[in-house]
């Protein structure tokens, strides 16, 4: 009995495979031996023959992953490969699912590695890293015996000591000119230490055949490092007999495009014909021959982990102890460890809701040309309305199988049958799965069908005051139970192109503007605009004081129409926030959480007027504190709420009373610093006069001076403290507040 696969590409699934066999396992006691059973007596033979399986599935999601399904079959113990990139393999390693279904098993999967260049450099002893200088190279051979030829006096050989940069000038004057030398200090063989200069003649060869085999190995492994070679992964299948073997993971793709083409019949009758394309990208370096392509609209998590490249962890580095350790030492116990149960939780796979999406009822397609020639699209059809449709990607032609012609734009097409393309909803996701096999070879582009139906249109002008230029757009109604994902979309009307623009996605049910051209004819401008604000209510509680206001407002909008035909203007109008409502009976032909949007029919050569008078509750909100004197807020709240008087004349008062005191103390503050000064000055005339007889009426005048600061002093200070004791009041009284009054109580 076959086992269907169950993998959800919303969760990468790590699948751990047993790397050893039993190679000694021997066949039950008396069993007659059969001829497939007779690797079973001894060790079972290693697989030889290596099979690649093809492409069956492939699911491609919007965040640039694929899912890929692998099926075929094998016989007896098979070896089967599929080669990836680095970058694939890292989510091939990842998510990998293999799946036996004839009672075999998979003994292990092999890759071949690439150990990082930064650790193979380290097992030379050159001591260079992957982007050397000239400079770092001879670090490298210093002590090493050298062949130096092209210097002058001629050959030298001896043993590199150093290399060293020299900065020299050219010429005189003005002209002079600074360069960088670099020279070579060699020890000759006869002792003599010999300095020439690095230029483009001079050559240097090590003579030691191990250094040149190290410098030819470093020279080896950099050239690793610019080949893109495949990762061969391999999987040991072992079994008896044929069955079938499945393979699936995920793997990085280009994300799957949406176009789609608005086609209005010559005859308006308030719908339109929506043709919806995919654009598929197979990058992945294999054919997709006849596989089953979904694709879908959503964007599931994923990540890559580079699973396929060796890390090195970084170790610590421990001294090793020199001096004796004479002094015992003790060592403190480890704690008890708690080991509590450990509770499983089991991911359940999402489940699909499958939708019954009925395609335009298709019958014999018809034959047509395509092209805007004129007013047809065309194609050639065949019998039952199925087709081969060939697409052309840059210099490589992709083959689809089982696309639809394209439509004829005056009509609705008829090509597509019931069943070409099924969807299903899971999750947030939405799926588009073609019934009909697809072909895209390798390096190769498709466009494949996934939409063809009838929808709710209008042509509608939309104007807005964050847009003055108005737009020609389509009113689309979503009435079937197809998500439309985003994408770009054309319009044609009457045979031609008319304009093209983006949709975000429209669900089952909604209905969306799609604007795509500028509508040259229609001009509208706001002529009068009007507001009134009346005090409702008013309540003041722990300092406090919400207003509450009843406003109305009005706005006048004109629209023009220059054009020969009749238009249906859709004025944009902004939506207050909560507790705001329209006046009288006008109504909204369609709300979004911001905007009104209101139909205004203008005829041919005329202008039309739309009133829009709406009214809500707008709010105030003002704290009272001693901090801040808001005695002129409150004179004006009593002089607008009369009633409100008896509660806050106390408070009034004790801002008045505050406001006083600051007065005096700013007053007495300044007599302070004027007295501190006369003081000061009269005791540096008495320093200067010390000893003579005017010293006298100084001494008078300090004391007097002196008699004002300390009473200036005081004043302050006791000014301070009633102050303080003002505010402590003024507090008190803010918070004994307690008023509401409502506009409509006073109205009775």
């Amino acid at each position: 009995m076959r086992r269907s696969i169950a993998v959800s590409c919303l969760i990468a699934f790590t699948v751990v495979f047993a790397l050893t066999i039993n190679l000694a396992a021997q066949a039950p006691a008396g069993a007659q031996a059969k001829p497939e059973q007779a690797a079973a007596k001894g060790p079972l033979a290693a697989p030889q023959t290596v099979k690649n399986l093809p492409v069956r599935k492939v699911v491609l999601y919007k965040n640039g992953v694929g899912y890929f399904e692998h099926a075929g079959s094998v016989t007896g113990n098979q070896r089967v490969a599929i080669d990836f990139t680095s970058p694939q393999l890292n989510d091939v390693l990842q998510s990998l699912t293999v799946l036996d279904e004839g009672g075999g098993r998979i003994a292990g999967v092999n890759y071949n590695s690439t150990t990082p260049l930064a650790e193979q450099l380290k097992s030379l002893s050159l001591g260079m890293s992957d982007d050397p200088t000239s400079t770092e190279l001879f670090q490298a051979l210093r002590g090493q015996r050298v062949e130096v030829t092209g210097a002058a006096g001629g050959p030298i050989t001896g043993r590199l000591l150093s290399i060293e940069s020299r900065t020299e000038k050219m010429g005189g004057g003005d002209s002079a000119t600074t360069i960088e030398k670099i020279y070579l200090s060699v020890i000759a063989s006869s002792g003599a230490a010999r300095v020439v200069e690095l230029t483009p003649a001079l050559s240097v060869r090590p003579l030691d055949a191990n250094l040149q085999g190290q410098l030819d190995r470093y020279l080896e492994l950099l050239a690793t490092t610019h080949a893109n070679g495949l990762r061969h992964l391999t999987l040991d299948a072992l079994g008896q007999g044929q069955r079938e073997l499945r393979v699936s993971y995920i793997s990085e793709v280009p994300v799957w495009k949406s176009t789609y083409r608005i086609v209005f019949p010559r005859t308006a009758n308030g719908s339109a014909t929506m043709q919806g394309w995919a654009v598929v990208d197979n990058t992945v370096g294999a054919d997709w021959e006849n596989v089953q392509l979904s694709l879908v609209a959503g964007a599931p998590q994923s990540f890559i982990q580079p699973l396929s490249q060796p890390i090195y962890t970084r170790r610590v580095e421990i001294p090793i102890a020199t001096d004796a350790q004479l002094t015992p030492q003790t060592h403190e116990a480890a704690e008890t460890e708690d080991k509590s149960e450990m509770v499983k939780n089991q991911l359940a796979a999402p489940t699909r809701i499958p939708h019954d999406i009925k395609m335009l009822a298709g019958k014999e397609a018809p034959s047509a040309s395509f092209g805007v020639a004129g007013s047809d699209f065309g194609g050639t059809g065949s019998a039952g309305g199925a087709m081969g449709s060939v697409f052309r990607n840059g210099a490589n032609t992709v083959s689809v199988t089982g696309a639809a012609p394209m439509l004829d734009v005056d009509r609705a097409s008829d090509a597509y049958k019931e069943g070409d393309v099924t969807t299903n909803a899971f999750d947030d996701f939405f799926e588009y799965a073609l019934t009909a096999p697809v072909t895209i070879h390798k390096n190769e582009s498709a466009m494949v069908p996934i939409l063809q139906q009838q929808f709710p249109a209008e042509h509608v002008t939309l104007w807005s005051e964050r847009e003055p230029t108005p737009l020609r757009a389509v009113w689309l109604e979503n009435n079937s139970k197809l998500t439309l994902d985003s994408g770009s979309f054309s319009i044609f009307e009457s045979g031609e192109f008319a304009g093209e623009g983006l949709l975000d996605p429209i669900h089952p049910g909604e209905k969306r503007l799609l604007s795509y051209a500028a509508d040259q004819a229609v001009r509208v401008k706001v002529t009068d605009h009007d507001g009134l604000r009346t005090l409702h209510h008013v309540q003041i509680h722990g300092g406090a004081i919400i207003e509450t206001y009843m406003d109305a407002s009005s706005k006048t909008y004109s629209a023009t129409n220059s054009g020969d035909q009749d238009r249906d203007v859709l004025i944009e109008h902004p939506r207050h926030g909560d507790g705001w409502t329209l006046d009288g009976d006008l109504k909204a032909a369609e709300t979004s959480p911001n905007l009104y949007r209101f139909k205004l029919p203008v005829v041919a050569h005329s202008t039309a007027t739309l009133d829009v008078r709406e009214r809500g509750p707008e709010g105030a909100q003002v704290w009272l504190n001693a901090n801040t004197n808001q005695s002129v807020y409150l004179l004006d709240l009593v002089r607008r709420v009369p009633d409100a008087l008896e509660k806050l004349k106390p408070v009034i008062d004790a801002y008045g009373a505050l406001a006083d005191l600051d007065r005096r103390i700013k007053e007495s503050k300044e007599t302070e610093k004027t007295a501190a000064a006369d003081e000061a000055r009269d005791r540096e005339n008495l320093t200067a006069l010390k000893g003579n007889d005017a010293a006298k009426r100084f001494v008078d005048e300090l004391n007097k001076a002196e008699d004002l600061l300390q009473a200036t002093r005081k004043q302050t200070a006791d000014l301070e403290q009633q102050k303080k004791t003002a505010v402590e009041k003024l507090d008190e009284l803010i918070g004994q507040i307690s008023f509401d009054w409502d506009v409509k109580a006073v109205k009775q």
